[in-house]
């Protein structure tokens, strides 16, 4: 039987599932994706996260449409689709321009949630994630925001908000939007807790959406910070869960939404099954004492070849 996810409300109105499922992925035959994709939305999964970089839109698309034709859905409607605006398209005048391709790629007439990827700007060019320094473009967000929001009036988009912004970019975007942005999609885990920029977020109203919940573990740039973690494996085998569970649920209580990924079918399941039993206060003060380093952030925009010589750069110091 597929689980039930709680949701949580977004500033737009919208309730946005607490787990979704991410899209990010080496190269993959489509076939494999979809198939991937319809074992998800059998399992339970209702939010799934893409991006046009991800080169996964297609295939999303084409399983939500065999999703409804076998019955595991009644409508698209049942679905949080989030997709996000690539770098090169961080123009005024190419925002709607990309949305329109997404939205193509995926077969829909709308999708429920449309972030800026990174507050990056590049020259416009074919998507790649090798950066080079002579592509990069002062970030207008004024006018890049100003397209997102005409996004979500056109319908195109139900709701609009970012991705990889601290605490200074946000503030600088709500001095401006007209539109505020309902979600911030960042790094986060037991490895790296964000605790500034959670509060900050809450405080704004600006539901925090996680990316890498496991460290992103082994990835190149990934951290063993929380698979490693021998605390982590400690509460785990005290409970009877996995280590993935421990750190998803210790996620879940900080109310935060979660962007999981895995393509083996009963770990989707697992990493569903955290609803149910409680950390313990113990458990709590012990994984908010873990050491914390961010993973190799943003690599793709870091030196030698990225924009940003150095993280603190990127990351306006908040490192």
């Amino acid at each position: 039987m597929a689980e039930v996810i709680p949701k949580v409300l977004l500033s737009s109105g919208q309730e946005i599932p607490v787990i979704g499922f991410g899209t990010a992925s080496p190269p993959l035959p489509s076939d494999q994706m979809i198939a991937i994709f319809l074992d998800a939305i059998e399992s339970g999964y209702r939010h799934f996260d893409t991006a046009l970089a991800y080169s996964t839109e297609k295939p999303l698309g084409q399983a939500i449409e065999e999703a409804v034709r076998r019955g595991l859905i009644k409508s698209r409607d049942e679905l949080f689709i989030t997709s996000k605006l690539w770098c090169t398209y961080n123009h005024h005048d190419l925002v709607l321009p990309a949305i329109k391709e997404t939205l193509s790629n995926l077969g829909l007439d709308y999708i429920d949630l449309y972030l800026i990827h990174w507050p990056v700007r590049l020259k416009p060019k074919e998507i790649t994630l090798n950066v080079d320094l002579e592509d990069i473009l002062p970030f207008e967000m004024g006018p890049t925001w100003e397209a997102m929001e005409e996004c979500q009036r056109l319908g195109l988009a139900k709701s609009i908000g970012v991705s990889n912004f601290t605490c200074k970019k946000l503030t600088d975007l709500l001095a401006l939007a007209q539109i505020p942005p309902v979600v911030n999609q960042v790094e986060m885990n037991v490895g790296w807790q964000q605790k500034k920029l959670k509060e900050f977020c809450k405080e704004k109203g600006i539901v925090l959406c996680v990316w890498s919940p496991l460290g992103s573990y082994g990835a190149f740039w990934g951290s063993n910070a929380v698979m490693e973690n021998p605390l982590i494996d400690e509460i785990a085998v005290a409970k009877g869960k996995t280590k993935a569970q421990i750190a998803l649920k210790w996620l879940y209580e900080q109310g935060v939404a979660i962007i999981v990924k895995s393509f083996n079918k009963e770990r989707m399941r697992q990493n569903l099954q955290i609803f149910d039993w409680e950390l313990s206060e113990e458990d709590r003060i012990k994984i908010g004492d873990v050491p914390q380093r961010r993973g190799l952030p943003g690599s793709e925009f870091i030196g030698p070849n990225g924009p940003f010589k150095t993280a603190e750069d990127l990351w306006d110091g908040e490192t």
